[in-house]
């Protein structure tokens, strides 16, 4: 279910070059401060999905809701 919700989360990944620079911006809509800017599209691909796992990961050992993406819904359980 993990890696389908990233893949998910990526697939609404919004990129752009920027014009100072000519490096890759990254962002996730609905996902608040996730970003990664790079020299290349996939270095920032890549960046941008190291940076999600890690949000993902913090979120959940501070026990907080994650955004529902393309029907997707991650929620933590308690396990006896």
């Amino acid at each position: 279910m993990l890696t389908k919700y990233i893949q998910e989360a990526m697939r609404q990944a919004k990129y752009e070059i920027l014009s100072d620079d000519g490096t890759f911006y990254g962002e996730i809509p609905g996902f608040e401060g996730i970003y990664a800017n790079s020299k290349t599209l996939e270095e920032c691909r890549e960046e941008l999905e190291e940076v999600l796992e890690e949000w993902i990961f913090f979120r959940i050992s501070k026990n907080l809701t994650l955004p529902t993406v393309g029907g997707l819904e991650l929620s933590i359980k308690d396990v006896a």
